[in-house]
């Protein structure tokens, strides 16, 4: 027998990468030795005090059980203290926190919970794709929002239309940004409570990457902010501070509102996580390699952006210099998309990179750049790319 998916489902945007990764495997198919700057899945193992607390946890046979619907107390109380040590933001464990299998699922099953059909919220463009999805699943409507190069990847909300920030209900942001690599400045979030307070508009902060910070400047969380906490929620994920992509595990904090509304809808989807999986995540937020860890992990970060960075300026390939993340927000060559410069440097250079176009209309003109290999490698792709990016050079003298 044959059936037809839903008409919801053929609502959903076409995943991005998926058309990446196939095209990746071809050229390593016919023997390329490619290197794969096009991804964002962190390329090194969880910190050892993890997984071996982990393993400890799986060998309990009291984590064995189904897990509280709305997760562990202690693992609900362990993100609370985090934000309190690291931010300054105090909540309360049980109205404040939504424990998540990693923070994708909050992004995307938040229309559902806090919207209705019609309804519409603002999106960073450029921006992660899969914004979009939560968007097609809530049936609800959305409007970009411009980062620009002359703003640092900003917003400007002084130029968001007023009938825009009228209508809208929530406004996604993510900083560290994916894929620029830009930061947020305490000014700015400052600026961002008053502008929602104004329109009554809900902040859904995406804190991929709060642990990613370059030149000695940790990040600044959108809840240290004076009244962040009226307005909105962040999202914070172990997936990059702790190379634990994999495992699945995240947190979000904020309104209570909101985190009811995130719970609830997860009462109905999930039982939560596998206990053992948070007992682990409490280990790693509390356990004393923690900042050891994330020291180790962010250092090595930043060594692969220098290398990258300071080979791309030998040849004149000049980058929007990334504070955060393990991006590289790279410009193409005048005459080039960003889809034809990435096949481009695939076909000539067996060097896969990202087309920005894939984040949005304004990522047209740039790739992004992984920075999830060895400093040797990241090189040696800039030394394959010289021809590719001579042309760069030649074309903006013209």
């Amino acid at each position: 027998m044959n059936f037809e998916q839903s008409k919801l489902l053929d609502t959903l945007p076409k995943q991005f990468f998926a058309n990446l990764v196939a095209k990746v495997n071809k050229k390593v198919g016919e023997g390329v030795d490619v290197i794969n700057l096009g991804q964002g899945n962190p390329d090194k193992p969880t910190p050892a005090y993890i997984f071996k607390s982990a393993q400890k946890w799986v060998a309990d046979p009291q984590t064995h059980k189904y897990s509280l619907f709305r997760g562990l107390p202690a693992f609900k109380e362990a993100a609370a203290n985090f934000y309190q040590e690291k931010y300054g933001a105090d909540f309360d464990p049980e109205k404040e926190v939504a424990i998540l299998g990693g923070s994708k699922i909050g992004l995307v099953e938040l229309p559902w919970a806090l919207m209705n059909p019609g309804d519409t919220f603002l999106l960073p463009d450029p921006g992660y794709p899969d914004y979009l999805s939560g968007a097609a699943l809530g049936e609800v409507n959305f409007e970009t929002v411009p980062l620009l190069a002359e703003n640092n990847f900003l917003p400007d909300l002084e130029a968001i239309p007023e009938e825009m920030a009228q209508r809208a209900k929530f406004f996604y942001l993510n900083y560290p940004n994916n894929p620029t690599g830009a930061v947020d400045t305490p000014e700015f979030y400052r600026k961002l409570v008053a502008w929602a307070k104004k329109y009554h508009v809900g902040i859904i902060s995406d804190f991929a990457y709060g642990a990613i910070g370059f030149d000695g400047q940790a990040p600044v969380s959108f809840m240290e902010t004076p009244g962040a906490k009226d307005v909105g929620i962040e999202f914070y994920t172990f997936s990059k501070m702790f190379n634990m992509a994999g495992w699945r595990i995240a947190f979000a904090v904020g309104n209570a509102d909101i985190i009811e509304a995130l719970n609830l809808i997860q009462d109905h989807l999930f039982v939560s996580l596998f206990p053992a999986l948070q007992a682990a995540a409490i280990d790693a937020l509390t356990l004393p390699q923690r900042d050891e860890a994330i020291t180790e992990i962010v250092g090595r970060y930043e060594e692969r952006r220098n290398a990258f960075i300071n080979a791309a300026e030998k040849i004149g390939w000049h980058a929007f210099t990334p504070q955060g993340t393990f991006y590289a927000w790279m410009p193409v060559p005048k005459g080039y998309t960003s889809e034809s410069f990435a096949d481009l440097l695939l076909d000539k250079a067996g060097v896969a990179v990202a087309p920005g176009n894939g984040f949005g209309k304004h990522g047209e003109g740039y790739v992004r750049i992984g920075l999830l290999i060895e400093p040797a490698r990241l090189t040696e792709a800039v030394k394959r790319g010289t021809v590719p990016c001579q042309v760069y050079t030649l074309n903006n003298k013209n």
